[in-house]
């Protein structure tokens, strides 16, 4: 139904949208020729079809004017009295989010009405006839570029959210990096294989998502938090070269860059060492770069050992943009007359240079923000002509003041702060307040992309809690061939065959030679406390496995959600997955997670407790 024929009156408020729904038509015949995005003065007296949403109506007394979206972009339509009075009169009925098909002719714009904002601002859309193709309520929040919104009620309405320009460039920028990733593994001969969702539990190091199994009552299936083991497994079988664009899930605590299930670009190669792997992820992150963002990338990235980028930045994902790098003064402070820095175990500094000055409040936030990262304190200096501004500098020696200032090269109207105590914590508290030093004072330079490897990391940390040693990546790391005999007799000091990427501070990938030898996977096993009868249970398949003639392999998972978070400049990853979970992991859209019936409990063989929220917490303090 076409609109010619509608009402010659305007519903009243009340009646308004009983009025439209009468209104609603098919599409017919009509068929679009153009998004809202195409159309330029080139177009100028060509008839087209239309079809999109309303985002802004503007009735200026003779005309009326409609900003008409669609996922291509706006294009202005125009409904005139004096060449389609019927169609003028029926539009007065548009609201913002109606959705509708115009036919019309393009015409360039009147001079000094054109918008060079816009790709289709030079021109405007007559509208010769029109059809309503569905209503719409009123939208809880502006369907606009930018909307000053919680992100609560936008993840609640998210199919509203993503008909948001942003958002929607979001996801098409995710889908040209999947592309990308596609068609350069292709060329490499890689084989895209689908590996299990519903597989065995195996802890790795986050909690499991447990499924329970109706077939096999009592027991469970898991979720997998990658496919390790299965793409050793494909190695095993001859594959060679083996990716993934895969589906992962980790019960874990969330933040800004961490979702329950997110996905990664898994790749896996057999008969490679650490290099061809490292090799072949740089012509990757090149070709997503180029194909996605028009840009160039410098190869080979730049290297940097654990050792060195927990010395220098104190993370082992540094952000190589700018400076404010940390100086040990361990040894320059062990005979200190200053107590903290005498005793410690770790004594390190960074200097804010003179250009960026911090007034004293500024400086009593930073001390509140190391507190974050286990600090109790944070020294500072401030240096001036002649003198050095601070209530530890009584504590100093001459020799102490010439040794620091040599070190950290001051300048008149630097500030340098000071961290002392345990190293992890040194680190730690100096390595976090370097970049939010780097972000609060702008030293980070825009559209820059710093690509880094972070290689020879510890195969274990030990875990404070549990008392026991852990795998740094995960039980399946090889060890460095200087580490073999240290892995069970010196774990403290074995070294990985581990490698991670790190882009603008990010890790975005990390990967491994893996252990191919049965004997040597024991032995991983063994440093991590399993005892054979335990290693067998649950990792029993994959060592029979590695004794089946495994060929040496690696390989390298990357983070899709973070990569395309950083090429999009966005603060989340929730801002470029389609339908992402909260921090307290529930979809705010469909309400999950949520109860079953006592009837789906039954099938699986399951009873709930009658408290289980304060089960869950008791179990969880045992």
């Amino acid at each position: 139904m076409t609109h010619e024929n509608t009402a010659n009156h305007v519903p009243d408020a009340q009646n308004l949208q009983l009025e439209h729904q009468k209104c609603i038509a098919d599409l017919g015949e009509w068929k679009r020729t153009h998004t809202c995005g195409q159309l330029t003065g080139e177009h100028a007296g060509t008839a087209v079809c239309l079809m999109g949403w309303v985002q802004f109506r503007r009735d200026h007394g003779g005309l009326i004017f409609i900003d008409m979206r669609d996922f291509g972009g706006l294009t202005q339509v125009v409904f005139s009295p004096d060449i389609a009075p019927q169609v003028h009169k029926s539009a007065h009925i548009l609201r913002s989010e109606y959705v509708l098909a115009v036919r019309g002719s393009v015409r360039r714009r009147p001079e000094g009405m054109v918008n060079p904002a816009l790709p289709t601002g030079e021109i405007e859309v007559v509208v010769h006839e029109w059809k309503l193709l569905n209503t719409s309520k009123t939208p809880p929040f502006p369907i606009e570029e930018r909307c000053d919104v919680g992100e609560n009620l936008r993840l609640a309405w998210r199919y509203l959210d993503l008909r948001r320009p942003w958002m929607q460039a979001n996801l098409r920028l995710r889908h040209k990096v999947t592309q990308a990733v596609r068609s350069y593994l292709d060329e490499g001969n890689f084989v895209e294989v689908e590996t299990p969702i519903l597989t065995k539990s195996t802890p790795e190091g986050a909690r499991d998502f447990l499924v329970p199994s109706r077939l096999n009552p009592g027991e469970f299936y898991a979720l997998p938090q990658s496919p390790q083991l299965f793409k050793q497994l494909l190695m095993v079988a001859g594959m060679d070269r083996y990716f993934q664009i895969v589906r992962c899930f980790r019960d874990e605590d969330l933040r800004a860059d961490r979702q329950p299930e997110f996905t990664q670009v898994d790749i896996e190669m057999s008969f490679v060492d650490e290099a061809q792997v490292m090799e072949m992820a740089e012509g990757l992150m090149a070709r997503i770069f180029k194909n996605v963002m028009g840009r160039q990338v410098s190869l080979p990235f730049s290297r940097m050992t654990w050792l060195e980028a927990m010395d220098r930045y104190g993370v082992d994902k540094p952000d190589t943009r700018f400076g404010l790098e940390l100086v040990d003064l361990t040894e320059a402070t062990r005979a200190s007359k200053f107590a903290l820095f005498a005793n410690a175990e770790r004594v390190k500094a960074l200097k804010v240079p003179g250009g960026a000055p911090l007034s004293r409040k500024e400086i009593d936030d930073l001390l509140e923000f190391v507190k974050n990262y286990g600090a109790q304190g944070l020294a500072w200096i401030k240096i001036k002509p002649g003198e050095w501004q601070s209530p530890i500098v009584k504590f100093l020696s001459e020799a102490e003041r010439k040794h620091i200032a040599e070190a950290l090269d001051t300048h008149n109207d630097d500030i340098l702060f000071f961290q002392a105590g345990k190293t992890a914590m040194v680190n730690a508290a100096l390595g976090n307040l370097r970049v939010h030093l780097g972000e609060q004072l702008e030293l980070i330079p825009e559209n820059a992309f710093n690509f880094l490897w972070v290689t020879d990391f510890p195969l274990f940390e030990f875990d404070e809690a549990e008392k026991r040693y852990m795998a740094c990546h995960h039980p399946f790391t090889s060890p460095a061939p200087d580490s073999l005999d240290k892995v069970v007799s010196d774990p403290a000091n074995a070294f990985a065959r581990a490698y991670d990427i790190v882009l603008n501070g990010n890790e975005i990938g990390g990967g491994s030679i893996r252990n191919h030898s049965a004997d040597a996977q024991r032995r991983m096993f063994a440093a991590l406390g399993f005892s054979p009868e335990s290693a067998e249970s649950r990792f029993g398949f994959l060592l029979r496995a590695l004794e089946q003639g495994a060929p040496p392999h690696g390989g390298i998972a990357l983070g899709l959600d973070r990569i395309v978070m950083l090429l999009a400049k966005a603060s989340s990853i929730r801002d470029v997955i389609a339908f992402p979970k909260t921090q307290k992991a529930a979809c705010l859209l469909t309400e999950a997670p949520s109860e079953v019936s006592s009837a789906q409990l039954c099938d699986l063989g399951l009873r709930l407790r009658e408290n289980a929220a304060a089960s869950a917490g008791a179990c969880g303090t045992e």
